[in-house]
């Protein structure tokens, strides 16, 4: 399957994660991108999942092709017995995902290398959640095979980390900006603006500049939606960027 928006650059691309379903987040997105004459852009996971509109989203994605991976709540959604339910061009569509890609220098992954469910670079305690040590990052990586520039999503949370020589982009969540998780303990990850997110990335001769990039959309449909839904916790957190 090919992508859309023309031949592949891995020198200058855009990242994008955790959709959610946002197709309104997604719109503008994908406008921006293509404003500053993109070509390339990766998808790090966790697509359709969520109360809002994964009908739209699907069309969008399907039809513009991103450089995709599977999510922890892609894989969700393709096990028996989810309460929501896809179509089978959409289940044909993530069934031909992998679960992480190799690209030149490039790895893209959702949480970890290891697991679909594990913050990379944050550590959940009962206290809350921090930024993790480098010991710890490492201690989730298996750095001596890994390529120089690392791409995940999962936290929602935009962060530019390095680890050894190694560069660690997570480009934040394009569709949802707050949630709520009990495990490991009860945690919030909130960016603390409804602002949608997305990361552009460009190789230099010093090595990756990154932008970490928020825009506007209308993030009131998106709520009104949500709440439609029976999902009022997921239309404060689209209009907030606070998880409560």
């Amino acid at each position: 399957m090919h992508q859309r928006w023309g031949p592949v650059d891995f020198n200058r691309f855009a990242a994008i994660a955790d959709v959610h379903g946002n197709s309104w987040a997604l719109e503008a997105v994908l406008a921006d991108i293509q404003s500053r004459g993109i070509r390339t852009v990766v998808n790090l996971g966790d697509h359709l999942f969520g109360p809002l509109d994964p009908d739209g989203t699907a069309r969008l994605l399907m039809h513009h092709r991103p450089i995709s991976i599977l999510g922890n709540q892609d894989r969700e959604l393709l096990e028996p017995g989810c309460a929501q339910t896809i179509t089978p061009e959409q289940r044909e569509w993530l069934t031909s995902m992998l679960f992480h890609k190799g690209l030149p220098d490039i790895l893209l992954f959702h949480g970890t290398p290891r697991s679909d469910v594990e913050y990379l670079t944050e550590t959940v305690r009962p206290e809350g959640v921090r930024l993790a040590t480098d010991r710890e990052i490492r201690s989730r990586l298996e750095l001596n095979i890994l390529p120089g520039l690392l791409l995940c999503g999962h936290t929602h949370i935009p962060r530019v980390v390095t680890c050894g020589d190694h560069l660690i982009v997570n480009p934040g969540s394009v569709g949802l900006q707050a949630f709520a998780d009990d495990s490991p303990f009860p945690h919030v990850m909130e960016t603390g603006s409804p602002h949608a997110r997305y990361a552009v990335l460009e190789r230099s001769e010093a090595g990756w500049n990154v932008e970490q990039i928020q825009l506007t959309y209308d993030w009131h449909s998106a709520s009104l939606q949500a709440g439609a839904n029976g999902r009022i916790d997921w239309a404060y957190r689209l209009t907030t960027g606070r998880a409560r």
